[in-house]
């Protein structure tokens, strides 16, 4: 099957989208599909040999972050010239309501289209305000798939319709096959070092996300750590992700900010052996999440999670029986949380086992296979409609056969 799949958002600024096309892509290539991927680029990125750059992407604020998008004339024809190239038998759109190319793409594509929503943002005016414009695009769109309930939900009560809940997926066996880095792991639970006080209990506690944006909830965990520290004074806080690291740590006391060690922007391998290396993955996001990939990586890799409660989250996690939950934006709820968990190693091992077996359902064997059924749906139907038309001009002409 030849498949084209639209990126709305730069490839050369990483993020939950991009790596669930990018994921895709190299999936269905390994299963011998010819697939090519249409994103914003800037000229200088290096790009896989399936990734087709549409131009350079401006930031615009979107969904409580900025995103890269790409829009204009310009765009428009690149996206008509390698749908012309491209000969495909499913156009795959992702983020179709997004001011990017998955809406040009929508406008110029004919043939069967398949739509993945990722948002989820129950309260949006704009997409209430843009729905006269997007409604002829929309229109077009043969199948339509939502990563999770929340994103499906936001679909429904904005632009009308429905669409099948298909999960981010995740390579479970790349991040359990990961071999932990030693300077990332504690020395143990419960540390060898005595203080005045007693035993000097430790652990490492992982973040990966972008610092400088404040839904993806490192402040929340800032707020955190000094109540950590007090009660587990060897604790560290690993922090993976590009941002200001003097202004994340700002409003630690001078002493503690030694705790937490900054890693930068870490390759796909340094994020698996991470999530490996940690005692506890901390993800405190405050906001705008419709599904939690990185929670998916966590539990492949073995890390008991702890996540704000959140709806997206709370569904990934099983509702809290494959990882523990706190009350969203509350600093203490959090540090309790993860102090408790901390201290009981029996506990992380019951999560470690409920989050390895909950995680199969997200493994690309499982999620590529679904998209694949909804490919050869759209498609199918596209035939049997070409079918029909050719019969019924045949009988208009005369040609119908007895």
């Amino acid at each position: 099957m030849k498949i084209g799949i639209v990126c709305p958002y730069s490839w050369d600024v990483p993020g939950g989208v991009q790596f669930h096309i990018r994921d895709l892509a190299e999936h269905l290539i390994r299963l011998g599909h010819q697939v090519s991927v249409l994103a914003p680029a800037d000229d200088e990125t290096p790009l896989p040999p399936y990734v087709v750059s549409a131009g350079r992407a401006v930031p615009v604020p979107y969904n409580g972050s900025v995103a890269r998008l790409n829009f204009g004339f310009l765009s428009a024809a690149r996206v008509r010239r390698w749908l012309h190239d491209g000969t495909f038998d499913v156009i795959h759109i992702h983020e179709p309501t997004s001011p990017s190319l998955g809406l040009l793409a929508c406008w110029a594509a004919q043939g069967p289209i398949v739509a993945t929503f990722h948002t989820s943002n129950p309260r949006s005016r704009a997409m209430i305000a843009a729905y006269p414009i997007l409604q002829p695009a929309l229109e077009k769109i043969s199948a339509r798939i939502a990563v999770s309930e929340y994103a499906r939900r936001t679909l429904v009560e904005h632009l009308g319709g429905d669409a099948v809940v298909i999960p981010n997926g995740v390579d479970v066996g790349f991040f359990a096959a990961a071999e932990p880095r030693a300077e990332w792991q504690s020395k143990g639970a419960r540390s060898s070092v005595e203080g005045a006080g007693g035993r000097r209990e430790g652990g490492t506690i992982g973040f990966i996300g972008r610092i400088d944006e404040p839904r993806k909830g490192l402040p929340v965990l800032m707020r955190a750590l000094p109540a950590i520290l007090a009660a587990r004074p060897d604790t560290r806080l690993l922090v993976a992700g590009r941002g200001d690291e003097e202004e994340a740590v700002a409003s630690l006391p001078e002493k503690m900010r030694e705790r937490v060690e900054f890693l930068g922007m870490v390759s796909d391998e340094d994020k698996a052996r991470l999530l490996r290396s940690v005692d506890v993955y901390v993800a405190p996001n405050t906001g705008g999440e419709s599904f939690g990939i990185i929670l998916v990586e966590a539990m492949s890799a073995g890390a008991p999670v702890l996540a704000s409660d959140l709806d997206a989250f709370a569904q990934v996690l099983d509702l809290g029986a494959a990882g523990e939950l706190f009350a969203n934006e509350d600093a203490d709820a959090l540090a309790s949380a993860a102090i408790r968990l901390l201290g009981d190693p029996e506990r992380r091992t019951e999560l470690r086992e409920r989050g390895t077996a909950h995680v199969r359902r997200f493994d690309w064997s499982t999620v590529g296979a679904d998209i694949l059924a909804v490919y050869e749906t759209v498609t199918d139907g596209a035939a049997s409609v070409a079918a029909d038309e050719r019969t019924g001009l045949r009988a208009r002409l005369g040609l119908a056969r007895d």
